[in-house]
């Protein structure tokens, strides 16, 4: 049990919901001091690009 890596697909989760809840704070203090404007498929797009981003990192 100690070199259990996991469930892949809860990972997979995890990851989708922290790099969502990180992505969405993000672009909306973003879109509140100015610099942005606050849109879901522009949270998506982050949220895929920081997940990829995030896989490539660990599985290095």
């Amino acid at each position: 049990m100690a070199r259990s890596q996991g469930d892949p697909r809860v990972l997979f989760v995890l990851n989708l919901l922290l790099s969502f809840a990180f992505c969405s704070v993000v672009i909306w203090g973003l879109d509140f001091i100015g610099l942005g404007s606050f849109a879901w498929e522009r949270v998506g797009v982050v949220t895929a690009g920081l997940m990829l981003f995030n896989w490539l990192v660990v599985l290095r």
